[in-house]
């Protein structure tokens, strides 16, 4: 979908957002658990899904995960890409979003959540801007705002990024450091 084919109270939304959550399985990654014959857990991230989370910290949007597992590659993807506020084997999402809501003064309003599965469902009824994967179940479709294009793992989160900076009117600017 083309910045131009987002509907306006998507845009409205979007462009109230200051903090971007994302669940981990599933929606930075496919989903799938790999296991190395030593236990070892491995995960594939999107370049590309990096990039965005990267765009939006460097636009003025915090960006969060929250995933119910605790995995070390999460640990080092978040480390990577110098993302603060990494929340792992929490039960109850939304508990852990109202907390950081609270610690970082913003509304249920300003934030994004972004999932595929049911644990998702708590926090994406809470925030201003709920999305879905492609390839989520269809309870999650139904209770979000928007649904990307791409998977999770395939390119989502960076759909999600570039919405929300094309809502708060980062595009040419970030077009021109581009160039």
């Amino acid at each position: 979908m083309s910045p131009a084919d987002f509907p306006a109270d998507l845009l409205a939304r979007a462009a109230r957002i200051r903090l971007a959550v994302f669940d981990v399985d599933g929606t930075l990654t496919d989903g799938r658990l790999w296991y190395g014959e030593d236990g070892r857990e491995t995960k594939v991230f999107h370049v590309h899904d990096g990039l965005g989370l990267k765009r939006l910290q460097a636009n003025g949007v915090q960006v969060a995960l929250i995933t119910a597992r605790i995995s070390h590659p999460v640990a080092l993807r978040a480390e990577e890409l110098d993302i603060a506020h990494v929340y792992q084997g929490q039960g109850d999402k939304r508990r852990c979003l109202l907390e950081l809501l609270d610690a970082l003064h913003l509304t249920p309003e300003q934030a994004a959540f972004v999932g595929d599965d049911l644990p998702d469902l708590p926090p994406m009824h809470l925030c201003g801007l709920a999305v879905a994967v492609a390839n989520a179940h269809p309870w999650v479709v139904e209770a979000a705002h928007w649904q990307t294009g791409k998977a999770g793992g395939m390119g989502a989160a960076r759909e999600v990024c570039d919405l929300i900076l094309h809502a708060q009117g980062h595009d040419e600017a970030e077009r021109e450091r581009w160039q």
